[in-house]
């Protein structure tokens, strides 16, 4: 009985070298054998109950990440020129290959998606809490997602028209009337040399919002204005808060008002502001990704606004992901 065991043993033992090509590797029946033995293994079906899924193609899961690396590279690239340049030469850069701007957005878009929350939404959030009667002006407007959020009339204004209800043009020369709007906003949208000249145009297209009279005049003989909305609030007897006209709203990436990494100085940022003809009415700094500023425009700014002393704001650049 044992020897019948041994001599299992070594059969087995024989079949398991003759396998593996061993004891005379070269022969031809060895190699027959020893490559149905591979065989037989590679077809057998993996021990899994999870369904197999075969892997994508390496050649189409790299061109889209070289698609990706191009679209990001196009975006850098437009995002550093318009911050590097004045709004007029903005303008004249979308209007030789408009396709840029969609590349841009495209790319602005995807680095928005990082963000918690959004700054355009604290901003219709804002504006939902007041009169749908109050008009708005839309300083880079992008695609308009403030227009169709809002039941308010808003002029949207970009150097691009990407919708057919968007003004292309220059920020610092819009065709709005003056005193025609309630609310001017700019969303991430300071971005030129010549961003002061965005402010000033915002003033002018603005109705007042904060009203001073003479002591002579009473209260009773104050005659509402056609640049006015409903008077709501009395500040004090002589002075007059129009709480629905004149707001400016200005929403940017928080690193561009941090002084002590290269940005500038919020405060005298809101200085400048105030100079051109407005109040500060609130700023809001809670959040860590963009600042908020709430301004009113005075009823009557002060002569000269040429001496203004406007901060550098540092330009928002996006590293490589």
């Amino acid at each position: 009985m044992e020897a019948l065991s041994n001599s299992k043993q070594k059969k087995d033992k024989r079949k398991r070298r003759s396998c593996r090509g061993e004891r005379n590797p070269s022969h031809p029946q060895r190699q027959q054998k020893r490559r149905k033995c591979l065989l037989d293994q590679s077809t057998q079906e993996p021990k899994s109950n999870n369904a197999h899924t075969p892997p994508a193609p390496k050649s189409s899961t790299f061109l889209d990440k070289m698609r990706a690396r191009l679209s990001g590279g196009h975006f850098r690239m437009i995002n550093e020129k318009l911050y590097s340049c004045s709004g007029s030469d903005a303008l004249s850069f979308f209007k030789k290959d408009p396709a840029l701007f969609n590349t841009y957005h495209a790319g602005y878009q995807a680095q928005m998606s990082h963000w918690p929350e959004q700054p355009v939404d604290v901003i219709i959030k804002w504006l939902k809490g007041r009169k749908h009667s109050l008009i708005v002006a839309d300083f880079g407007c992008g695609d308009a997602l403030l227009a169709r959020s809002v039941k308010n009339k808003v002029f949207s204004i970009d150097l691009v028209a990407c919708d057919p209800s968007v003004i292309a043009c220059d920020m610092s020369n819009t065709p709005l009337s003056s005193f025609s709007v309630d609310v001017a906003v700019f969303c991430l949208s300071l971005m030129g040399t010549n961003f002061s000249d965005y402010l000033k145009e915002a003033h002018r297209v603005l109705r007042p919002g904060y009203v001073t009279f003479p002591k002579a005049k009473e209260k009773s003989s104050i005659k509402h204005s056609s640049m006015f909305s409903q008077l709501e609030f009395y500040a004090n007897p002589y002075e007059l808060m129009v709480w629905n006209s004149g707001w400016l709203l200005i929403a940017e990436v928080r690193s561009r008002f941090d002084p002590n990494n290269g940005g500038a100085d919020p405060d005298m940022f809101s200085k400048a502001v105030q100079k051109l003809g407005f109040i500060t009415s609130s700023k809001d700094f809670s959040n860590k990704m963009f600042v908020l500023f709430f301004f009113q425009k005075k009823e009557k700014p002060r002569a000269v606004t040429t001496d203004i002393k406007w901060p550098k704001l540092k330009p928002c650049m996006y590293k490589r992901r």
